[in-house]
């Protein structure tokens, strides 16, 4: 069956909502009102490039069997979908307009599939014995989740690299690393096998005969989407320095002993909480991944850019490492050099 989901986030939520497309399912991106008429007048634009082909493929929303429209928050009524996704930065849903949104999303009981490095504290109480209170310092708005129901909200690993072409309009998105999102299933059944067959049915999907690469993977773990902790406390937040922001590459690969100790480090944390071996990346595959990373990840351009607030799944790491006796002099660093350099911006 044709499912309706509506995403909040119109960049990197068009990469899901394009695939969700190609299979057939309906999609509303949810953004500001001058993107949304853009979206409405001319679609969506997702470059990917198919296994063995030398360039990218131009994916137009307009080509595909599903139906896509976009709205503003305030346009939005969670009752008319099946699915929420979460694909806006965890800053972003303090908004006045967002957060109204999200508590009309809680009170309706609608399924939440986060696509976001930052885990919903909805979430975080999903796994026992994790205090989720006591990393309410981590998030700009804790509040903002209050409402949800733990088992209606799931986390999903936003593995592709993807980004909006400076040049281009806001309606066209650049994957560089076609990975697939990789989600664990919701504490309902009925949810999760409504997850389970937007994965075969993302799976399905060819592309003039061929495979199209970013697949949505479906697992039981409640962990499998924390792999990302260890890269993006080894990588991303390590390219905010107290000068220039240096790319991930260098980052991982300037120092590659306390990278791997970091990175064994936040693995160690996560198989604390109750992670098997099998849920997490080995980092010599990162770290191989990492050498073709040579830009700073966007958490670093943001920084530099000026933004007081960003996402702080490294201060998050850090509160539940010092909750579970294990502290790490490199995260406290990487920590304390981004509270220096988001207070510089603020003040």
């Amino acid at each position: 069956m044709a499912y309706k989901i509506v995403i909040l986030g119109a960049s990197y939520g068009s990469l899901l909502g394009t695939k969700l497309l190609m299979a057939g399912h309906d999609v509303t991106l949810v953004c500001r009102q001058q993107t949304a008429d853009l979206i409405n007048a001319e679609g969506t634009e997702v470059r990917i490039q198919l296994r063995g082909e030398d360039s990218h493929r131009s994916i137009l929303s307009g080509d595909l069997p599903g139906t896509l429209d976009a709205k503003t928050p305030d346009q939005v009524m969670p009752s008319d979908y099946d699915l929420v996704g979460l694909a806006m930065q965890e800053p972003q849903y303090g908004e006045a307009s967002i957060a109204a949104l999200m508590d009309r999303i809680a009170t309706a009981g609608v399924p939440c599939l986060s696509i976001m490095n930052m885990p919903p504290l909805a979430y975080l109480k999903r796994i026992p014995g994790l205090d989720a209170a006591a990393l309410e310092g981590s998030f700009s708005h804790p509040r903002v989740w209050d409402k949800f129901d733990p088992a209606l909200v799931t986390l999903c690993s936003p593995d592709p690299q993807a980004f909006r072409p400076p040049e281009e309009k806001a309606n066209v998105l650049h994957v560089g690393l076609p990975t697939n999102f990789k989600a664990t299933a919701f504490g309902n059944a009925a949810h999760t096998a409504m997850l389970k067959e937007l994965e075969a049915d993302i799976a399905a999907v060819r592309l003039d005969g061929q495979d199209v690469p970013v697949k949505l993977r479906v697992f039981d773990s409640l962990f499998v989407p924390l792999a990302k902790w260890s890269m993006l406390l080894t990588g991303n937040y390590r390219c905010i320095t107290a000068g220039e922001a240096r790319p991930i590459q260098q980052a991982v690969h300037g120092d590659i002993a306390l990278s791997q100790g970091i990175y064994a480090h936040v693995d160690a944390i996560a198989r604390k909480l109750g992670a098997a071996p099998s849920d997490q990346v080995p980092f010599e595959k990162y770290a191989k991944a990492a050498e073709s990373l040579l830009k700073p990840s966007s958490a670093a351009r943001a920084v530099a850019g000026g933004s007081a607030v960003i996402e702080r799944v490294d201060k998050l790491v850090q509160l539940i490492g010092n909750s579970i006796g294990m502290p790490h002099p490199g995260i406290d660093a990487t920590v304390t050099t981004v509270d220096t350099k988001l207070a510089e911006n603020q003040s």
